[in-house]
């Protein structure tokens, strides 16, 4: 009877407490009163899980409580957000019984307290232990809160850096949604970038706590998404309305204030302009990064891999070919469009054609829905290694997957033209020059390394087979661009025409053609077929010698035949 009596006075002590604080405008200056009312909350909280009949008793003082933290937006501080946490923790567990809507709470602590106090370490790891307590109710009852608030949760992770980055982990697959998944990927890519602009903001503004640096953006129109759904199936791409700007300087300026202004934004506004379409921009970027990085920085560009494969993790296993049909122009476009850091770019670019091929093992039909921007990307100048690797990764998945698969007939057509005029440039522009000449010339002039020319046209002879396996219409043509290739040792690589006089020889054997270089998602159930799952099992004995000559020592490039036996 006693403690019944001890715990009545410690309930009405507590609910006076938060009644007097909730009328008491002053307090609000009194970050001492509102740590003591903070845990008047937290008592109030557990004294309820106890006994749910006390929750109509404090629902009115808690939420006139809120709506005076709401009301003191220009003096905001850790203890704030701290007391306005408890109370939308209290509501999440507790509103059902008092019929509250958390979510316009919820959009009000995130507008209105972390947009000023997210560089705060006490505010931003308290709103991540916070979001990953109750991510489960989050994704049921408000799921698209956090797809939403994305940018400003980066700028946590951006600005506190691996002191964070274990909490911001568990939260981040919650961050993808419908809305969020296209503009996300970009974003990732963009954290080195968002340190530099939260930094330039620092510098400028002296400090970011107290401040509002929300910066308010023009939503883009719904011509956006056209424009991007159009590249995705016509390969035609946004211009850069900057190209002709008089002075480059100033240019370069503009458009690194645009990117880090909209960088610094809160919400997710959709699919953006893209500002990395003008040329000067990694320089630009590198401009204000300076001649040293910062510990911020450092850890940014870190951490950053890790985020693009759990983004490309969840892609994988969740999202449907639609979103990835639309995603895959901006990885295109991106891959040659980044912070400018060697270590980063490499990582990034790695990711990023690791999550391309398995996106197109999981859909092989996307190759066929997305043919033009990849006949695009081969047939672009290869102005950089990103760009000449990208083609490469591209002409593998084209043979791999049979241009889209056995029924993507007009597709795969028009990539194996592709590919044929492509073979065809290499060996003119080889045989127009004397043996022993520096490799120049791949298209337009640029210069490429003589391995990577080889890997290049490897990939592009093994695809040409490859596709007239599938596609036994395309045999004819592929046997004359094989028989070209053969008969231009003189003027090619070594490595290139014995892989084509190699597959002219296999072209003779259907069968064993089919079982070696046919589609990986298709199986042939024809006689004489090899089925290399069971080749742990069973021998493989008809192989013909000639495929396998010469194939000591390591492999000249990446897809050669001797990978192929290896696995087998």
């Amino acid at each position: 009877m006693a403690t019944k009596t001890g715990e009545n006075r410690d309930f009405s002590y507590h609910v006076r407490l938060l009644s007097q604080s909730a009328r008491d405008t002053s307090s609000s200056s009194d970050a001492a009163q509102e740590i003591a009312v903070l845990d008047s909350i937290k008592q109030l909280h557990a004294m309820c899980e106890g006994q749910i009949d006390l929750v109509g008793t404090i629902n009115i003082p808690m939420s006139k409580l809120f709506q005076r933290c709401t009301a003191s937006v220009s003096q905001y501080r850790s203890s704030t957000c701290l007391l306005m946490l408890a109370i939308l923790q209290f509501y999440l567990d507790f509103g059902e019984y008092v019929l509250h809507d958390t979510d316009p709470s919820l959009n009000i602590f995130l507008k209105s307290c972390l947009s000023r106090l997210y560089a705060d370490r006490t505010v931003a790891s308290a709103t991540l232990d916070f979001l990953n307590h109750n991510r489960r109710k989050l994704l049921i009852l408000h799921p698209t809160l956090l797809p939403q608030y994305f940018p400003l949760l980066l700028k946590i992770i951006a600005w506190h850096g691996s002191v964070m980055a274990e909490a911001f982990l568990q939260i981040f697959p919650a961050l993808m949604g419908p809305s969020s998944f296209l503009p996300l990927f970009p974003a990732l890519l963009d954290l080195p970038t968002l340190v530099l602009a939260l930094e330039d903001l620092e510098r400028r503004s002296g400090s970011l706590l107290s401040e509002n640096v929300s910066i308010v953006q023009k939503s883009p129109a719904p011509e956006a998404l056209l424009a991007l759904m159009d590249e995705a199936y016509t390969g035609s791409s946004t211009p850069d309305q900057d190209a002709d700007s008089g002075d480059e300087v100033s240019a370069s300026k503009d458009e690194a204030d645009a990117l880090f202004a909209h960088l610094l934004r809160d919400e997710n506004d959709g699919l953006v302009e893209r500002h990395w379409t003008f040329s000067g921009m990694a320089a630009a970027v590198e401009a204000v990064m300076g001649p040293t990085q910062s510990e911020r920085l450092k850890q940014s560009i870190d951490l950053m891999p890790k985020f693009l494969r759990l983004y490309f993790g969840v892609a994988i296993r969740d999202v449907n070919d639609s979103l990835l049909c639309a995603l895959l122009p901006t990885l295109f476009f991106r891959i040659d469009a980044m912070f400018p850091d060697k270590q980063f770019s490499s990582e990034a670019q790695k990711a990023c054609l690791e999550f391309m091929l398995a996106a197109f093992q999981r859909s092989p039909q996307l190759i066929s829905i997305v043919k033009k921007p990849i006949i695009d990307k081969i047939g672009q100048p290869y102005t950089s290694s990103a760009k000449a690797e990208l083609a490469l990764q591209l002409c593998w998945a084209i043979g791999e997957y049979g241009g889209g698969g056995s029924s993507q007939k007009a597709a795969a057509r028009e990539l194996f033209e592709c590919l044929e005029l492509l073979l065809y440039e290499n060996l003119s522009s080889r045989g127009a020059r004397r043996m022993g000449d520096i490799p120049r010339v791949l298209s337009d002039g640029n210069l490429l390394e003589r391995a990577s020319r080889a890997r290049l046209l490897c990939a592009v002879v093994t695809a040409i087979t490859k596709l007239a396996t599938c596609h036994k219409e395309f045999g004819p043509r592929a046997h004359v661009c094989l028989t070209k290739v053969a008969r231009s040792h003189q003027v090619l690589d070594k490595v290139v025409w014995r892989h084509a006089r190699d597959y002219l020889g296999l072209m003779h054997e259907p069968v064993i053609c089919s079982s070696i270089l046919g589609p990986s998602n298709e199986i042939d159930d024809r006689p004489g077929t090899i089925r290399w799952a069971d080749a742990d099992s069973k021998a493989v004995t008809h192989i013909p010698f000639y495929l396998l000559q010469g194939k000591e020592g390591p492999p000249f490039h990446d897809f050669s035949l001797s990978d192929l036996f290896g696995h087998a």
